[in-house]
């Protein structure tokens, strides 16, 4: 595991908000990142000194600060409300909670010792239990109504007005204007699926699945992966994580141990986490029944773009549609390389593409037909170099300078320094004999997800609710995915690549390979994320769910593959029970936006472009969610979006 942060220092700009964090994980690694506003700088929180006795007593006193706030606000005379004594006083709440509560969570992603994870995250099961118990104090919402309703809103700022209106809207969403007996469920149901949610991603936290091989059932892998796996009774010791797993689906030849790590991964904490998911899929509907929404996914859309779960099937169901014939046609390539391999090795051929079968013949469609290397390309993008080359990149862009502090004591030998925002990442550490090596496809992380911390540190809003990546779900990804687009141009791929041994740049063949290989399985690729946000948007459209049963139906149905038989794949779907209920469908409806950002703009005006760079720092990062996100769209394309360069990005126009 690699950590990387930096101390930031930001030209023209002030700081006002709030320390947010984010643990974010997606389809290929983990990340963390947490950053303060107001002070200008992230608490350094140590945690080779923090121990799990500190943790509790901290966490018993911030609960206690907490809530002896909210009672001083619920305490106010309902004829004396005023801006500072109710409104000022939640934002302070919500600002000093973000900010000393992240010393006290982030443990337990991060932390090499065991005891200090699980008091991380008692902590964080208590935190949220007590956020579920402020969240329903019904005497603070009245002080929030009762304000609008005597000052009324026309003195405040734009800001100001938006942040009274999300707050009435919570309490709404909290359901603060129904009866009590309604309330005590409501209150009852939040907090156990803020129990069980905690859980979910715990039990996928602390998984340290083991599996061996010999040699010869992992051939095909190259030998730097062979050489730095420890050997166990004279086999290799691999895990679940993604280091291991997703070079073994890619590269192994033996496709008995490619459905070994296929068939674990996709079963891990089966057992423990489907009655956990199953029994949130009820809770949320029961909770959503007591609110008035004919659903989950209705509760959720009316505060993201979408707004409707209808609007959010049409469109997965539309791309679907013109993703099959795509997909039809590269399984056909699949089934030929398949068909030929099996040949070549005497392998057992079953005659169609299996589901342990799409990652390794999709890998070797871009080796064969694209000629694009992995291990090759992966020679020039030294972990140091490709950090170095994104940093310049990001202060070119978006007018920022990096400083590397040095001689800072921080929780892990791996972390640089902790001041300002922490990214943590799944990468591969450095050998004795090479340094740490990333595929295009690491590297193209890497630049997404430090785009979300550019976008965490470039926010200049004036309250919490709204500070960083605090934007509609479905358009959070947006920022991020749009600067993807810089690992697949020439010029900023020059800049943060150097051959390990040679120091030579990315050469132009390579990247013209690479940059042609980018529409390779674009079907495959985006049915899945298809399939995933078609699963989720089922399973939060009902009262409950058979998920391994539903799970294994959608995909059939999509892709026309079978999921492995005794596997659950939803039960290690962190996103489910991480804050993307319902949601998940965002990745693709943001992308929409990305592709429209970069081609309308930086592609016509300049990849490196300075003023763009400003312009998309100003417009679409600083305002954080203090503005709706379609506003923000307009103001940096100077129209609505389309979804042309998103179905030209797809090879479908």
């Amino acid at each position: 595991m690699a950590f990387v942060a930096f101390r930031l220092f930001k030209v023209g700009s002030t700081n006002c908000g709030r320390v947010t964090s984010l643990f974010i994980k997606n389809s290929s690694k983990s990340y963390f990142f947490t950053y303060r506003k107001y002070s200008r700088m992230l608490e350094i929180f140590n945690f080779r000194k923090l121990t799990p006795v500190d943790i509790e007593k901290n966490t018993e006193k911030l609960i206690l600060e907490q809530r002896t706030a909210y009672d001083a606000i619920g305490a106010v005379p309902l004829e004396d409300v005023s801006y500072d004594k109710v409104i000022k006083a939640i934002a302070d709440v919500e600002r000093d909670r973000s900010t000393k509560g992240a010393s006290l969570y982030f443990p337990q992603h991060a932390s090499s010792d065991k005891a200090l994870r699980d008091a991380s995250c008692k902590a964080d099961t208590k935190l949220e239990e007590f956020d579920v118990e402020m969240s329903m104090r019904k005497d603070v919402f009245d002080r929030i109504v009762a304000f609008k309703e005597k000052e009324g809103l026309s003195d405040l700022n734009d800001e100001q007005k938006r942040f009274i209106e999300k707050l009435i809207l919570a309490g709404k969403r909290n359901g603060l204007h129904l009866s009590e007996e309604k309330r005590s469920k409501i209150k009852e149901i939040k907090t156990r699926m803020s129990e069980l949610s905690i859980k979910f991603e715990n039990n996928l936290n602390e998984d340290n699945t083991k599996l061996y091989f010999t040699k010869e059932e992992l051939s095909g892998m190259p030998d730097d992966f062979i050489d730095d796996l420890q050997e166990v009774d004279g086999k290799l010791e691999v895990t679940l994580k993604y280091p291991h797993l997703f070079p073994i689906t890619k590269k192994c030849r033996n496709p008995k141990t490619r459905l070994t790590m296929i068939a674990a991964s996709q079963s891990k904490c089966m057992k423990e986490n489907t009655p956990i998911l199953e029994e949130l899929i009820e809770l949320r509907q029961r909770l959503a029944d007591l609110l008035g929404y004919k659903n989950h996914a209705s509760f959720i859309h009316e505060e993201r773009m979408a707004k409707s779960p209808e609007k959010v099937a049409q469109f997965l169901s539309d791309l679907a549609s013109k993703l099959d014939k795509l997909w039809k046609d590269e399984l056909q390539v699949l089934l030929k390389l398949k068909t030929e391999e099996c040949e070549k090795y005497n392998l057992e051929n079953s005659g169609k593409i299996e589901f342990w079968d799409t990652k390794y013949y999709m890998n070797l469609v871009e080796e064969t037909i694209y000629a694009v290397d992995e291990e090759e390309v992966r020679q020039y993008f030294p972990l140091e170099k490709v950090t170095s080359g994104l940093l310049d990149i990001y202060q070119q862009l978006l007018g920022l300078k990096f400083h590397l502090e040095k001689d800072v004591e921080a929780w892990h030998d791996d972390v640089l320094t902790p001041t300002i925002c922490a990214m943590m990442c799944n990468f591969t550490k450095p050998t004795k004999d090479k340094p740490a090596l990333l595929t295009h496809s690491e590297v193209e992380t890497f630049f997404h997800e430090f785009g979300h911390a550019m976008h965490g540190i470039c926010s200049k809003a004036s309250f919490s609710l709204f500070a960083g990546l605090s934007v509609e779900r479905d358009f959070v990804e947006a920022p991020s995915q749009m600067l993807e687009n810089w690992v697949w141009e020439k010029e900023p791929l020059q800049l943060m690549s150097s051959h390990h041994k040679t120091d030579e740049p990315l050469p132009d063949s390579l990247i013209e390979k690479l940059s042609a290989s980018r529409k390779a399985n674009a079907g495959g690729f985006n049915l899945r994320q298809i399939v995933l946000g078609t699963f989720d948007q089922k399973i939060h459209t009902r009262s409950k769910a058979d998920t391994q049963k539903l799970f294994t139906e959608t995909y059939q149905e999509i892709m026309g593959l079978t999921p492995i038989e005794n596997t659950n794949m939803p039960a290690s779907f962190g996103h489910l029970a991480g804050g993307y209920d319902a949601q998940y469908y965002g990745y693709l409806w943001s992308e929409v936006f990305a592709m429209d950002m970069f081609e309308s703009r930086f592609k016509k005006e300049g990849i490196l472009s300075s003023k763009v760079g400003m312009d998309y720092r100003t417009s679409i990062l600083q305002p954080g969610g203090s503005k709706d996100a379609a506003d923000m769209l307009r103001d940096f394309l100077g129209r609505d979006p389309t979804n042309d360069a998103f179905l030209k990005s797809k090879g479908l126009q």
